[in-house]
């Protein structure tokens, strides 16, 4: 309420110079010296001159700005965490999904085979993750994603058993990764396999041949993959979950082990024509099987954009998990069709086949295909299976569970047709490059040029020149060695009694037994009755 002073010019001028040096200083509020002197001389011009009362207001002004970045800073602070923790909670629960698959391939696998090797096959899928754990904690992470200093496009040359590591929910999620390659390859090989063979083959594509394609594809630094500021041809591959980096390791590995291994005894006739009785014993384990495996794909192919607290990141799951199903869908559906039209009878097998070759296909593109085109994806996949299929059948070449039609070229065909139908958007959207001054390759049927389909048909040359020519050597030593392939006469009796010393069904074992001593004794009295008959014949 008093009166304002104004001061004479000299006065004024001192006083600002004054005011100015104490905002240089800091005078112990919260602007900077540059916004304390701007607001400084608005507030003199405002007050008459009055350079004090300015100072004043500016300080108390200040004062506030202040406070108030501070808890913006803090606000700030907590939601980083937020997201980091958020982001965190949802690789750790598709991990959870991803492993869960191992329950799938369990189940699958036990009905596929006969009853006479289901525990055999049930402990090979039981430790698979058990083998696959230490082998990828000591070399396989390192290979796969370490880069060190230099590092190189080829293999990872650091984090070895993580040492100085943290980022210990990372090598989590790619360790149940590395798990679901190597079993996919027991599928090819079982009631055969040796079980020195299958701890080799576990650990082998587990600690060394998967994560060396990983780090190709999925590392920074990988010679082929997209996220390279240079990247292969201006694109690099895209396989955005692995149909290439797991799918088609896991399955060309068992298309090798399974050539060399030869077929099961008995599985084809003199004439080279497939015999009967070797089709798998529970239809209900494999329905439970692949209805599992469908379900955790939903950790497989959405976890892997490795991130949800934004808009565009729960864009891109969001829309990996609809064209994973719509292809998994499609996929079903059209084997069950086609096995309709060839054969008259409506077939649960032939659905389950076809879903999951849906799901394996659509699993390089889920997040830069259009829905549409997802479907198209799960109907094609379906007829290379049967395809492949009728080939290996062609070639004497027995795999139980069809794994390498179906995890080996379904992946091939699922990496290809990323090549031909990525949609530039999104292609954009998962790799970050979301400034249209910066060129980008997509798919050749959009008009994005060929570059990025040439990208992916030398993946699809690489994964398999790679699998093939480390994997073929590896099974061929223990083939020469005699460690490959057990005993006709332990096959014949079945691996469950010949090397675990039981049976899944012991109960049905008896009935088995039962069933088949009545079976003899019925050909016994048969057999007496005709030698009666002769001898009467004889005497009259």
């Amino acid at each position: 309420r008093s009166p304002i002073r104004t001061l004479s010019e000299p006065q004024n001028v001192r006083a600002r110079e004054n005011i100015i040096d104490m905002a240089n200083m800091g005078a112990g509020v919260g602007c900077s010296s540059a916004e304390q002197e701007s607001l400084v001389e608005m507030l003199i011009s405002m007050n008459s001159g009055n350079a004090t009362k300015a100072l004043q207001v500016a300080q108390f002004l200040c004062g506030k700005m202040n406070s108030t970045r501070a808890e913006m800073d803090d606000v700030e602070g907590v939601l980083d965490q937020t997201n980091i923790s958020l982001d965190g909670a949802y690789l750790m629960f598709s991990t959870s999904l991803v492993f869960f698959m191992q329950m799938g391939f369990a189940m699958l696998c036990a009905g596929a085979v006969r009853s006479k090797n289901c525990m055999n096959i049930c402990l090979m899928n039981v430790l698979d993750p058990c083998f696959s754990a230490p082998a990828f904690f000591l070399v396989g992470y390192g290979f796969a994603h370490g880069n060190g200093t230099p590092s190189n496009g080829f293999i990872g040359n650091n984090d070895f058993a993580l040492e100085d590591f943290q980022d210990w929910h990372q090598f989590i999620f790619q360790w149940a990764f590395a798990a679901a390659a190597a079993t996919i390859t027991t599928g090819s090989v079982a009631e055969r396999c040796t079980f020195q063979a299958y701890i080799g083959y576990s650990i082998f594509l587990s600690g060394f041949v998967y994560p060396v394609v990983a780090h190709w594809i999925w590392s920074r630094e990988g010679w082929l993959t997209g996220f390279r500021d240079d990247p292969f041809l201006d694109s690099g591959m895209i396989d955005f979950a692995g149909s290439g980096v797991v799918h088609m390791v896991g399955g060309l590995a068992g298309l090798v082990g399974a050539y060399i291994m030869g077929p099961r005894s008995g599985r084809f006739d003199s004439n080279g024509k497939p015999t009967e009785g070797f089709e798998g014993h529970s239809m209900t384990l494999v329905v439970i099987g692949t209805l599992t495996l469908w379900f955790g794909w939903f950790g497989f192919n959405p976890g892997s954009q490795l991130a949800i607290h934004g808009k565009t990141d729960l864009e891109i799951v969001g829309r990996a998990a609809v064209c994973t199903t719509l292809s998994g869908a499609m996929g079903g559906i059209t084997s069950l069709l086609f096995l309709k039209i060839r054969t008259g009878k409506w077939d649960p097998g032939a659905v389950c086949n076809g879903l999951l070759c849906g799901l394996v296909s659509v699993t390089a593109g889920c997040s830069v295909i259009e829905p549409a085109a997802a479907l198209l994806c799960g109907f094609v996949a379906s007829f290379i299976f049967e395809g492949v299929c009728a080939l290996l059948l062609k070639l004497k070449i027995d795999d139980p569970l069809a794994a390498a039609p179906m995890h080996g070229f379904c992946g091939m065909w699922g990496v290809l047709f990323v090549g031909l139908m990525a949609k530039e958007q999104y292609v954009r959207q998962v790799y970050g490059r979301i400034d249209e001054s910066i060129d980008i390759q997509y798919g050749l049927f959009y008009g994005g040029g060929g570059k990025l389909l040439a990208c992916q048909l030398t993946g699809i040359l690489c994964i398999a020149a790679w699998t093939i020519g480390v994997t073929g050597p590896f099974f061929y030593l223990f083939h020469m060695t005699g460690n490959l392939r057990v005993p006709e006469t332990d096959e014949m009796m079945g691996l469950d009694a010949s090397h675990h010393g039981g049976s899944c069904y012991p109960n049905m074992l008896v009935d088995i037994n039962q069933h088949e001593a009545s079976k003899q004794l019925a050909a016994l009295d048969k057999l007496k009755v005709v030698s009666i008959h002769q001898l009467d014949r004889t005497v009259l």
